[in-house]
């Protein structure tokens, strides 16, 4: 899989993507990750990327021209991508998405920053604008890691247990069960005595249930919307600060 982010705060996010799982997917080559600095594309000396907003207020807008470049090189250079635009009015971003994302080949995640996009970025490029709640955070950069995360832990390989995302939160619409590991009793709470059974139907059971039971105490929501994963869709110049991580 490719992922390209475009951003203008690219040293933000090199250290995580180089962390933890996703560079333990990038070792084993299970993924591309590219990042753009789409300043590289402004039409000015300034390398300028923003202005003011017709009919006043107060902020920058991100200007069309120097996103419009990037995108259009980049699909020169690789072909089509599955475009997402990271937004607070977005649609919610869920597990769900993130199982069909993982079948794509290619990816691309615009983050943004200032006031907002200018409208026509929206108009005039195919995106899936993608919000991870209802808030509002300084940029997409944080998003566009929990999106990418999200999905390429899914991707085959790269956990070290086949059965890892299996039985995580919101897999088959319910949270995930109660865990619990060394010492067998602490601070007086006991290890339910069925999980050092031996009995694997038994904890198979117990496990089942325990997710329930979470699920209807702390998300009912989710088991009046349970159902399966969503099917994948179809989906110049050469920037200075690009890379392949």
């Amino acid at each position: 899989m490719q992922i390209v982010l475009l951003t203008l705060f690219p040293e933000a996010l090199e250290p995580y993507l180089a962390s933890s799982i996703l560079g333990i997917a990038r070792e084993k080559g299970k993924v591309r990750i590219r990042l753009v600095d789409f300043r590289d594309f402004a039409r000015d000396r300034h390398r300028t990327v923003d202005d003011r907003p017709f009919g006043g207020g107060p902020g920058m807008v991100l200007r069309p021209e120097p996103i419009f470049d990037c995108v259009e090189w980049l699909e020169r250079e690789h072909g089509p991508f599955r475009r997402l635009l990271l937004s607070p009015d977005g649609q919610r971003f869920g597990q769900a998405q993130a199982h069909a994302l993982a079948g794509e080949e290619r990816l691309l995640l615009l983050c943004g920053r200032y006031e907002g996009f200018d409208e026509r970025i929206r108009q005039e490029l195919a995106w899936e604008e993608v919000s991870i709640g209802d808030f509002v955070l300084s940029g997409g950069e944080l998003a566009a890691l929990c999106v990418v995360e999200a999905v390429v832990r899914l991707l085959p390989g790269v956990l070290g247990h086949e059965q890892s995302t299996a039985r995580e939160s919101f897999e088959g619409g319910v949270l995930d069960h109660s865990h619990y590991t060394r010492p067998p009793v602490w601070r007086g709470r006991s290890v339910p005595d069925v999980l050092r059974s031996g009995d694997h139907a038994a904890i198979e059971r117990w496990r089942e249930e325990s997710a329930l039971t979470r699920t209807r105490t702390r998300r009912p929501d989710l088991l009046t919307q349970r159902k399966e994963p969503e099917p994948a869709m179809e989906a110049g110049r050469e920037p200075r600060h690009t890379r392949w991580t």
